[in-house]
């Protein structure tokens, strides 16, 4: 098989198919999604490639059918059909005020009216905007709406440690996607990502019609690379490495369903050629090392000590948190046939490391 260039960093579908980059093909899942709701949530960890499955929805709702001409959804999606897309992500930069919120809210509902030949609506707050811009988007394009947003929780992320600010943002923010639910009826499909779970007596207080698949066996790969995926996928990148060391290395991030290697991770080792500790620090880990310093290494004896740590601080927001990678990296959910007890109506999970790599991580 011929070698073709490693999509390092890039979160961009088009970009992707177009330049002859390696693609994972994650349409099948799209379409299975489509299919069976309407309203999901994702939580996932930082650079397992859920900006790029956004963009892959996005692309798919707006009938770019070249992009997808080889790919399992080719011959199972209707083409003349094309929907109007809000996307929204909150990625960029550092919010530290609701002002400053609201103010970005504003700009990205700015750039989606642009983007749609749609005037912005003037004189309305966040939830009103958006609402109108849904309903316009409708009425221009004769199709109900598809809603994406990424990185939904960064801007309480960001302030953990400022619990009174993290509340506004948390406020703010569920101001905005109240709107989703309240306008069901103009929405064909909706997606939110973000790399923790907030409850939906928190910031999805308005939006109880989620389906949370963070947890769902039938999507525990929708983000990452399998081993299938491995082997055949990047199958020419192989040669020269150790197979069971990738696999021990990189692998096991599952989420009670099949496991995957970090798409990041995966992609430097076939860069650089060499095992090493690839993984770059999550900047959300800072709260935790403020919060159990001088501890810096994740070993069995800080672990009751960071969980109290994680409760208290999420406590706070009224939020319920996945432990992901950076500082709280141990959240793999090992094999949940093996490693898990019901207590009652309470499943409880054992917490280990994914890999070695996580394993050395300082």
């Amino acid at each position: 098989m011929q070698r073709k260039k490693l999509p390092i960093g890039i979160q961009t579908f088009a970009k992707i198919r177009e330049d002859d980059y390696y693609y994972v093909d994650k349409t099948a899942l799209a379409l299975k999604l489509i299919d069976t709701g309407t309203h999901y949530f994702l939580s996932r960890p930082r650079r397992f490639g859920k900006s790029l499955f956004l963009d892959t929805l996005a692309e798919l709702f707006e009938g770019n059918e070249s992009l997808f001409r080889g790919l399992q959804c080719h011959g199972r999606w209707d083409w003349t059909q094309r929907y109007p897309v809000i996307r929204l992500s909150f990625g960029a930069g550092r919010l530290e005020r609701r002002e400053q919120l609201d103010i970005r809210i504003h700009d990205l509902l700015r750039v989606n009216a642009e983007r749609l030949g749609l005037p912005l609506p003037q004189g309305l707050d966040v939830p009103g905007c958006f609402g109108e811009l849904i309903r316009q988007a409708e009425r221009q394009a004769g199709q109900r709406v598809v809603v994406l947003v990424d990185e939904y929780d960064k801007p309480i992320l960001d302030n953990l440690t400022e619990p009174a600010i993290a509340r506004q943002m948390r406020d703010g923010l569920r101001d905005l996607y109240s709107v989703i639910k309240d306008n069901d009826a103009h929405i064909r499909f909706a997606f939110l990502t973000g790399v923790s779970k907030f409850s939906k007596v928190s910031i999805f207080s308005g939006l109880n019609n989620l389906r949370d698949i963070t947890l769902s066996s039938d999507y525990s790969a929708l983000c990452g690379y399998t081993d299938e995926d491995v082997d055949t996928v990047f199958a020419p990148e192989l040669p020269g490495l150790d197979r069971q060391q990738i696999r021990a290395w990189y692998n096991g991030y599952n989420w009670t369903g099949t496991s995957v290697y970090n798409p990041f991770d995966l992609l430097l080792l076939f860069e650089e050629r060499e095992f090493r500790l690839l993984l770059v620090r999550d900047r959300h880990a800072d709260i935790f090392d403020r919060r159990t310093d001088p501890a810096r290494h994740l070993h069995a004896r800080v672990w009751q000590q960071l969980r109290s740590v994680v409760l208290a601080v999420t406590r706070q927001l009224r939020c319920r948190s996945h432990w992901h990678r950076g500082a709280a990296v141990a959240n793999r959910l090992s094999d949940h046939r093996q490693a898990s007890a019901s207590i009652g109506a309470r499943t409880e999970y054992l917490l280990s490391y994914p890999n070695l790599e996580v394993q050395g991580q300082p």
